[in-house]
């Protein structure tokens, strides 16, 4: 069984790109353009995810709070910010709030995806 993934990203683009990337190695269950989204998807579906990949600047709303969303989780689960701000005090702060990682979305992609990758082969 694949692990799920839950997507908060607001580019239609990313969101295409990754839900096509990860989507062989994960069973995308929800993808949400806005924090108010994601953060509803998280309430109604508190065990429906094992990772989710949270962009910070959201069109609607922050990714620190569906960040603080995710703060009380299951051991299992992984969060991961993906994100073009990434820079201090941003990757610090998102670590602080319960990130397991920070990737830059311009010079850290590769590494995202092979992180990924492990983590869907190690939990498959």
């Amino acid at each position: 069984m694949k692990s799920r993934l839950l997507l908060v990203e607001d580019n239609a683009v990313l969101q295409r790109e990754l839900t096509e990337s990860l989507g062989g190695v994960f069973d995308v269950v929800e993808v949400s353009a806005t924090a108010a989204d994601a953060i509803a998807w998280l309430r109604a579906h508190p065990q429906g995810w094992d990772v989710a990949v949270i962009d910070i600047f959201l069109r609607q709303g922050h990714g620190f709070d569906v960040l603080r969303q995710c703060a009380v989780r299951e051991p299992g689960q992984r969060v991961v910010v993906l994100s073009n701000y990434t820079r201090e005090p941003a990757r610090s702060s998102a670590l602080k709030l319960g990130a397991d990682s920070v990737y830059d979305k311009t010079f850290e992609m590769e590494a995202f995806l092979a992180s990924c990758d492990m983590h869907a082969r190690l939990h498959a």
